[in-house]
């Protein structure tokens, strides 16, 4: 049994008898007239499937207890196929994807008609924005009306997120060997960067010394918009824009990441334009840093996100405080989250399919506590704008480290840590 065939019954475990689940897929997005974007797949069906291809469909249908697993997906087509590409079709669907039964795309309103028949439940995120939500709307609201005047048993919609959702949060073995392969060439770029930045080069120019080094080790996708913001940019917390030069005596920040297999990496490095820290800038980087291994030594089950991030605070703040940034009690200064005016994100996020991977992450009064398998960031950051309240040898300093980890029995595995964060290994690089 393939992982994804795996993955199609522990989730049909979840629901209920004389049940169906709708997947769509993505479909192609229009870039600019008769052009379009870079296909990427909807995260959620890709978990399911495997399958690569737009405009397709999966239904996972439970009947007394027994599973199968219906795939629409495009016709095979001779002339598409010279234009555009290889389609996998219908029969080989049945085979290479472990499908019970596979239809063409154009007929899913009549087949899913016919496959309701005893159904009475289904899943589907209704409004969900997800780009088959017009047809399905459309056949969605025809079923509805069919159940008002007693033609088919369905009586009710429930939303398969929360429960897939909740798969995705814990990682199989498989998917934690794609993300060390992610964060492995996602650490390869970060260090080309460092050894081939210098004083006057672009912004997007370093961004594609990254992203080279991306598809030299074997993917072409990034993760997400890359960014690379020198200087005050670095004060810009999703700056992509990346169109400035870089400054001699200027750091600059990249955050950025590979997809491998659909898998997202995501780093951030901070590191000097000329290869050698300042003094004021080695005393905040220095303290970022602090906090972030101290973070991570904090990363282990049955402790939040939530409450490793007050603890970074704390720590932020001492070290502000000793810095001469902030002035005031230290406690004080916590409770009126005074920090916030040079650290405003929290401390990290899930990551997996998607670099802001899906899973119920709780709430402030209960924040979801981490269990082993899950993957996060750790990321914390420090940015004194150029109109910060501050003396002006610290304004224009913007730093973030951020590595992804993956929570084991009792701490957590680093995926990205093939990438220098030392000031002297930085810089030992930089001018090696």
């Amino acid at each position: 049994m393939t992982e994804f065939n795996t993955r199609r019954h522990l989730f049909s475990n979840s629901m209920l008898d004389n049940s169906m689940a709708i997947f769509p897929a993505n479909e192609e997005l229009i870039r600019s007239n008769d052009t379009e974007f870079r296909f990427r797949q909807n995260s959620d069906f890709y978990y399911l499937t495997g399958f690569n291809e737009p405009e397709a469909c999966l239904l996972l249908i439970k009947r007394k207890g027994l599973i199968s697993s219906v795939l629409f997906n495009r016709r095979k087509d001779k002339t598409a196929e010279i234009w555009h590409g290889y389609r996998l079709g219908q029969a080989a669907a049945v085979t290479e994807l472990s499908m019970d039964q596979a239809f063409a795309i154009d007929e899913l309103e009549v087949v899913l008609a016919d496959l309701l028949a005893g159904i009475e439940t289904v899943y589907y995120p209704v409004l969900s924005g997800l780009s088959l939500d017009t047809r399905l709307q459309t056949i969605l609201n025809k079923l509805r009306n069919k159940t008002r005047s007693g033609l088919i048993a369905t009586n009710q919609f429930l939303n398969w997120q929360p429960q897939l959702h909740e798969m995705r949060l814990f990682k199989s073995d498989a998917e934690k060997d794609l993300m060390r392969k992610a964060g492995e060439i996602s650490a390869l770029g970060h260090v080309r960067a460092m050894q081939q930045c210098k004083p006057g080069m672009w912004e997007f120019q370093l961004q594609l010394e990254v992203e080279y080094e991306f598809a030299r080790q074997g993917t072409r996708d990034v993760a997400y918009n890359s960014i690379v913001a020198g200087g005050n940019n670095a004060c810009i917390l999703h700056y992509t824009e990346n169109d400035k030069q870089l400054k001699d005596g200027d750091l600059v920040l990249i955050d950025a990441g590979a997809e491998y297999q659909g898998y997202a990496g995501d780093i951030t490095r901070t590191f000097p334009v000329n290869g050698r820290f300042t003094e004021e800038q080695a005393a905040i980087y220095q303290l970022v840093l602090d906090c972030q291994l101290f973070a991570l030594e904090q990363v282990k089950p049955n402790i939040s996100v939530l409450a490793i991030n007050k603890l970074v605070v704390r720590k932020m703040c001492e070290g502000l405080l000793a810095l001469g940034i902030l002035q005031g009690e230290l406690e004080t200064l916590i409770q009126e989250d005074k920090h916030k005016d040079f650290y405003m994100h929290g401390l990290g996020h899930f990551i997996g399919l998607d670099v802001h991977d899906v899973g119920d992450s709780g709430s402030i009064e209960t924040p979801r506590l981490l269990e082993k398998g899950m993957a996060i960031t750790i990321e914390p950051g420090l940015y004194i704008s150029n109109d910060a309240n501050v003396e002006d040898h610290w304004k224009g300093i913007g730093v973030r480290i951020e590595d992804d980890v993956i929570v084991t029995d009792t701490g957590c595995e680093i995926l990205t840590s093939a990438v220098p964060k030392s000031i002297q290994d930085i810089e030992a690089l930089m001018h090696g």
